[in-house]
């Protein structure tokens, strides 16, 4: 699972999911639904961040740091149902702001209540938390070098690990196309608790797998040496919580 620090913990095919009339309403009234993931992301965190600051930790486990912050809170599916219904919510907020249509008025009322509902879920069933949170890797950089790798189009796909073993979400893949040679891999600038990373390579960006055998240092590149492992497993979304931290109820206004 990716981290809430990681980006926008829901997408436009999420958000379109839930309203299927989402994307002619934002081309109808010139509404930017990226703007709006945004937004709900800071609303979403800045209650989040509210919420941690409540916590009582006399009954957490040792390996959980004392005050866990937004980077450390994974997002869990009650999390991504919240942040989902409030991008809806300032969409019809918006669009009702334009028109004063009582269609999108309902429709702003009704996802605010949805996300009231996705809130208390969180509340019960817990915001997860991990110890050492490995943010998500930064696509890598690709150069083709001298070598035998068969020609085609390759995909490239990188995870930072931690000192547990616990890999943060993989990078956007960079795609390389290659003739009579190889591919090097550089990865970005290292999370400061980076162990080492792992590397993905396939011929779509829905079918690559990890090379290497043992973790790559933090300041080394990766080299293809030989043909594609296709056997590998599958690049990660992240990091499991370890931890499952009832949040506090605070009363809402509004």
């Amino acid at each position: 699972m990716p981290l809430f620090t990681d980006g926008p913990v829901s997408s436009i095919e999420d958000l379109n999911a839930q309203d299927s009339q989402l994307l002619d309403v934002a081309s109808t009234e010139g509404i930017d639904l990226t703007r709006k993931l945004e937004l709900a992301q800071e609303d979403v965190g800045v209650e989040l961040t509210a919420l941690l600051s409540k916590l009582s930790y006399a009954d957490q486990p040792f390996w959980i740091a004392p005050k866990p912050d937004l980077s450390a809170v994974v997002v869990t599916p009650a999390l991504k149902r919240w942040h989902t219904y409030v991008a809806l919510e300032l969409v019809y907020c918006d669009a009702y702001n334009s028109q004063l249509n009582d269609r999108y008025a309902g429709k702003r009322d009704q996802f605010h209540q949805m996300a009231q509902w996705a809130r208390e879920k969180l509340i019960q069933t817990g915001v997860g938390l991990v110890s050492q949170p490995v943010s998500r890797a930064a696509t890598p950089v690709v150069t083709p070098i001298p070598g035998s790798l068969a020609d085609g189009t390759y995909y490239v796909s990188m995870g930072w690990v931690n000192a547990s073993g616990e890999e943060g979400a993989s990078a956007a893949p960079a795609a390389m196309s290659i003739a009579a040679s190889t591919l090097q891999v550089q990865p970005g600038t290292a999370p400061n608790n980076a162990a080492g990373w792992n590397v993905y390579i396939g011929l779509d960006a829905e079918s690559m797998n990890l090379q290497n055998e043992s973790l790559i240092g933090v300041g080394d590149m990766w080299r293809q040496n030989g043909p594609l492992v296709t056997a590998g497993r599958a690049p990660g979304t992240g990091q499991e919580p370890i931890y499952l931290k009832p949040l506090p109820r605070v009363i809402q206004r509004g």
